[in-house]
Order: structure tokens, then sequence, then C-alpha cells
């Protein structure tokens, strides 16, 4: 029950990330979610885009100079309410399972939020989310938005 998340390194300096974006765009990439973290000289882009995009992506980004790996993240449906998020949190907070980043999705599904988290244990959160009902969106369910 994973997505497949996009890195890429960033010099941090002006226009390139518009550069980036612009790059993926004109090659037809659609971003379906986008984080980034920074630092003074460079900054960590992650990006969802779809299955069917993702060695494209790769691939042309390496052709242009980025450092750009694929790695594996979870997305997860979060009632859109107060203490919807903490209430997730608290879950694997109990099970002595952190979380290493999130960042929103763009779409939300009705009711609920929708969340990208790299936990530190990936495979025992999902088991987690499983047996607490919480659902989580694969990589074929974004590819639908």
């Amino acid at each position: 029950m994973f997505v497949r998340q996009i890195s890429i390194y960033l010099e941090n300096i002006r226009g390139s990330l518009r550069e980036l974006t612009q790059l993926l765009g004109e090659n037809g990439i659609d971003l379906k979610a986008l984080s980034i973290a920074d630092t003074s000289s460079f900054g960590i882009v992650r990006c969802i885009v779809k299955e069917s995009d993702i060695e494209k992506t790769t691939a042309l980004l390496r052709e242009n100079g980025h450092i750009a790996k694929v790695n594996s993240v979870i997305c997860v449906c979060v009632p859109d309410k107060p203490l919807g998020l903490c209430n997730i949190l608290t879950l694997l907070e109990n099970a002595g399972i952190s979380i290493e980043y999130t960042y929103s999705f763009y779409k939300n599904t009705g009711d609920n939020a929708v969340l990208i988290i790299r936990p530190s244990e990936k495979r025992r959160s999902v088991q987690i989310f499983e047996e607490n009902g919480i659902k989580m969106l694969n990589q074929a369910d974004i590819d639908q938005f």
C-alpha cells in the first residue's frame, strides 16, 4: 500500500524551482503532490506523479543535471476535522513509530484530507492503519486523480 515518490535535489537559487516545474510541465508531467524542504544551499523537492510518468520524470530530470531518486511513502486519508491528524499520529506514536516528514496532497476524498507521510517504519505503519480502519490510497488510486 505504498506510493512512489520522486525526491529531487535542487540548488537553492532564484528561479530553480520555476525552471524545474517548467521542465516537467513542458514535457507533460503533472505534479499530483509537491513538498519542498530547504537549507541555505539546496532544497529537496518531493513530488508524486502518475505511475506511468515516474520513469519518464526521473530520466528527464537526470538528463537535465538533477539528482533524483524514487522511494516509497504512504498516502493516508485523514478525517478532515479537529483531531483527525492527531488521532492518526497517536496510533503511530503509541507503536513507537516516528514521522520523518509529511505533506498534503492537493486532492481530498470527500470528508478526508489526503496526506503523504514517511514514517520510520513503513510496513508496520501500514499494518497499524489497516488494523484501525484507516484508509490509504495506492498508486492506482492516485493515478485516477
